[in-house]
């Protein structure tokens, strides 16, 4: 009988993957906690909750007893003409930890759709209320998601290239810092004076696919306020940002202007099940509440609101607001920093950056953002049993929150082991 990487190879299509350079695919048996185990026993730690999702860590006890009770009272229902109890308490915890203007969530399955969504209320609001206006403003090597609004206002080409003749029109702003906080200002007075902009999104304080880019909440702020202005709603894409990972429940509290949309998945249900969520103003909800049907916002999935994936989320919920991951929390906070001073001048380190429990670095070289350096970098963290995936030359830290202290150093030496022989 073929083994598993064979019969993987044989039938399976794997994202972000180009399979004719791709080496096999490691088959992971089992996860608990921080660990991950493939099939000959070898044991990782999950040193970035697997794309920021298994925050809790994974198969976490107190999400999985939730789950397993919610399983053998209701799986599935289409949530077009039904509810359910799980959906409505969601909604509830939600929103009494999302910034305090947004009111309504619409469900999803993941995080592109629940860009696509904002992006999509941003355009009808609009348009319901006969306003011509069809551009979004986006940062320069933002990443949103993989649909095709998601994907029109994301600038990475290695993901969007092929695609780039049927986006939605879209202008972009370099992503603000210190020395050109006043040029990026007067490059949005002009687009906002120019085009019929419709909204503006954003990662808020980090863009995580252009390798950790973080910037300052003032000048978000600066930004917000001007878009504000002018009528633009703001969408803040917390995907990745959400669920505590900036050292606040979401990065938006940070920033005294508050969106007008956010987009919400990953750690939304703690990795265990897909979901999305999208929430608004009431402004923004009423601009759809009419006699004309057709003013309503016609998108729906066929898993929306799953009430196992709403289980898991409150379940998260509950564990995010404990004193105990508040803790965890702080304490991660604290050991990045003196990790970080351990570190930052190393003369193989040009640059690091700290926001909330996510940590990165760059080391002093060019590598591709998918190219053999950075594999062999990857195969090094492997050998050493952690699980880190760095973009490029950028290596990143975002551990779960349960992460011990001794695995969290066994992270950083083997992260140092690597800057020293890069």
């Amino acid at each position: 009988m073929k083994n598993l990487t064979d019969r993987d190879r044989a039938s399976v299509w794997h994202p972000l993957t180009q399979h004719k350079l791709q080496e096999e695919m490691l088959p992971i048996d089992r996860a608990e906690g921080v660990y991950l185990y493939d099939t000959d026993g070898n044991r990782y730690i999950d040193a970035i909750a697997s794309w920021y999702t298994s925050v809790y860590g994974h198969c976490n006890p107190y999400i999985t007893e939730k789950v397993h009770a919610q399983m053998n009272k209701l799986d599935q229902v289409v949530f077009s003409g039904f509810t359910h109890r799980p959906a409505i308490e969601l909604a509830e915890r939600l929103l009494q930890i999302l910034p305090g203007n947004q009111q309504k969530i619409f469900y999803s399955d993941n995080g592109s759709t629940a860009t696509e969504i904002g992006i999509k209320m941003a355009l009808q609001y609009h348009h319901n209320q006969g306003r011509k206006r069809a551009v979004l403003l986006a940062f320069e090597n933002a990443f949103h998601g993989d649909t095709f609004g998601s994907m029109s206002v994301s600038g990475l080409s290695v993901y969007n290239g092929p695609f780039e003749d049927w986006l939605i029109e879209v202008e972009r702003l370099p992503v603000p810092n210190d020395s050109n906080i006043d040029e990026v200002i007067h490059l949005l007075k002009n687009l906002l004076s120019e085009k019929e902009v419709a909204g503006f999104i954003y990662e808020p304080l980090i863009q995580g696919a252009a390798a950790m880019k973080m910037y300052k909440a003032d000048h978000l702020n600066m930004i917000l306020k001007l878009c504000r202005d002018q009528g633009v709603l703001t969408i803040a894409d917390e995907v990745m940002t959400g669920f505590g990972k900036t050292g606040t429940n979401f990065a938006s509290d940070q920033v005294p202007t508050k969106p007008d949309i956010c987009c919400l998945s990953k750690a939304l249900t703690a990795g265990l099940m897909p979901m999305g969520a999208t929430s608004c103003t009431e402004e923004v909800y009423q601009a759809f509440y009419s006699d004309e049907i057709s003013k309503g916002l016609f998108h729906g999935h066929t898993y929306t609101a799953n009430p196992l994936a709403c289980t898991a989320a409150m379940a998260g919920i509950d564990l995010l607001t404990s004193a105990e991951i508040q803790k965890n929390i702080e304490d991660i906070l604290e050991s990045h920093r003196l990790f970080d001073q351990r570190i930052r001048n190393h003369v193989n380190v040009s640059n690091t950056r700290q926001c909330g429990i996510i940590y990165a670095l760059d080391l002093n070289t060019n590598m591709e953002r998918y190219g053999k350096q950075r594999d062999k970098l990857f195969r090094h963290f492997m050998s050493a049993g952690v699980f880190l995936r760095p973009l490029g030359n950028t290596i990143y830290i975002h551990p779960p929150y349960i992460i011990s202290s001794d695995d969290l150093n066994t992270v950083y030496d083997t992260i140092e082991t690597a800057i020293e022989y890069n």
